[in-house]
């Protein structure tokens, strides 16, 4: 696996950001949770909003203008050989909610359909843990649908904790715990 940053969602990024959503819109659409830790790229107008939009949800403050109920910070995961956006991963502050707390979780993430089996959510969510650790976070919730193995193979890979299946509309959710 090539190296890749998370960084936040930036200008210089705009073109390549744009193509991750088509990527996804094509390979992806029958998936709902297809742009999950991509909070409105799917009904962004540009990629030029979406990063105004990743912007306003860090704060307490302006989150709430963006539909979110809990501030939260989204990097990309830029592979560093081409500066190819090959994923999206986002970081909660914290679950204090309903939804977060039960089957939402810190974070969410989606890889480029053309980019995945390389790695590349393992070194993400890993990457993520250090973002966790330096915001004070102790332990992080993710959670996965019962039958996403690949995403249950990455949560336990970096530590994930499985502690039980609830049931969300139908659907069962994994639960697990990485402390930090």
């Amino acid at each position: 696996m090539d190296q890749i940053l998370l960084i936040e969602s930036q200008q210089i990024y705009a073109d390549e950001i744009w193509k991750f959503r088509q990527e996804i819109l094509e390979c992806d659409a029958e998936n709902e949770d297809q742009f999950a830790g991509c909070m409105s790229l799917d009904v962004s107008k540009s990629s030029e909003e979406w990063i105004k939009i990743c912007e306003l949800r860090k704060s307490e403050e302006t989150c709430g203008d963006t539909g979110a109920t809990v501030p939260s910070h989204t990097y990309l995961a830029v592979r560093k050989r081409d500066d190819k956006v090959v994923g999206v991963i986002d970081l909660r502050h914290h679950i204090n909610h309903p939804i977060l707390g039960t089957w939402g979780g810190h974070c969410g993430y989606s890889v480029r359909p053309s980019e995945r089996g390389k790695g590349y959510a393992k070194e993400m969510l890993r990457l993520n843990i250090q973002n966790a650790k330096s915001m004070g976070i102790e332990k992080l919730l993710v959670t996965c649908n019962s039958e996403n193995a690949a995403s249950e193979k990455v949560i336990i890979a970096n530590g994930g904790v499985f502690e039980k299946i609830i049931d969300v509309d139908g659907c069962k959710m994994k639960r697990f715990w990485i402390t930090l």
